[in-house]
């Protein structure tokens, strides 16, 4: 089952993710290849988070183990207070579609349903009572008001990633996962879509987490997170595109940094290990 961390009852957690050197690896013996390698980091409620780093970094296997898609080889961790590990399937299906929001570069909606539809369709799995007022509210909210009965091939893309995002507010998540939101968006469209999680956090009180490749959609996050190589390389608050650009473009240079600290923090561990014996405890 999962278990609690200190939140009592069902209040919300001050801290809305947090994972304990998570590791994950792919493939074994010689082709194996770690995505993720002791990654920790805590992200408190209400921030929206930009993650970053070069293709084949880990953003992808962060979000996914981190949204409970995809389980760590190693590590805890943590959404909303409650820990995700030892549940079975069924168990972290049902966390997800209560306490996880999602939206996808790709948008995943069903052709076939209309955008109130597609927008309740996280409560119809769940077996949740459907609030078509509230669904209605939320869609005006995002500016698709006068397109409730539309289909999502009656929509532009701008229009379709709109509905991913009231899909994911309507079942009132503690975190929202975005993976590459805007990637497949105009400029214009990209940009009302940023703005859109933007009033998610500060409008709706929700966490959001971002993986994106652009400086520009990363400015609009709180803070951005940078990964290299399955670990973190760096961390920006109040970002703006050169800022992130340049961060972006020194990462080798950061991750040649954090191998060496820990090189000599292994070295250090171990003459510290071979002289224990003879230090007092405390020390």
């Amino acid at each position: 089952m999962f278990r609690r961390t200190g939140r009592t009852g069902s209040a919300r957690s001050a801290e809305a993710l947090r994972l304990v050197k998570v590791s994950k690896t792919y493939g074994a013996d010689e082709s194996a290849v770690t995505a993720l390698d002791g990654v920790t980091l805590s992200l408190r409620a209400g921030s929206f988070t930009a993650v970053m780093g070069p293709s084949g970094s880990g953003k992808s296997t962060l979000l996914q183990c981190a949204a409970g898609l995809d389980r760590p080889d190693s590590g805890i961790v943590v959404v909303d207070g409650e820990e995700m590990t030892g549940g079975s399937e069924a168990e972290l299906t049902k966390f997800r579609r209560q306490r996880i929001g999602f939206v996808f570069q790709q948008y995943n909606l069903l052709p076939t349903l209309t955008v109130a539809q597609n927008t309740t369709l996280p409560l119809k799995l769940a077996r949740r009572r459907i609030d078509r007022d509230k669904a209605r509210a939320i869609l005006t909210q995002v500016g698709l008001g006068d397109r409730i009965g539309h289909r999502p091939d009656q929509l532009s893309g701008g229009q379709c990633q709109r509905v991913a995002i009231a899909r994911a507010l309507v079942t009132e998540p503690s975190v929202i996962f975005a993976d590459e939101p805007t990637g497949a968006l105009d400029t214009r469209s990209a940009r009302d879509v940023l703005r859109l999680l933007q009033e998610t956090v500060r409008v709706h009180g929700r966490t959001v987490v971002m993986v994106t490749h652009d400086p520009v959609a990363a400015s609009y996050a709180d803070s951005v997170l940078f990964l290299a190589d399955g670990r973190i390389a760096g961390h920006l608050e109040a970002p703006t595109v050169d800022a992130v650009a340049e961060r972006l473009a020194h990462l080798g240079d950061a991750v040649a940094g954090v191998r060496s600290d820990t090189q000599t923090d292994t070295q250090t561990d171990t003459q510290t290990d071979t002289h224990s014996d003879t230090m007092p405890l405390g020390v």
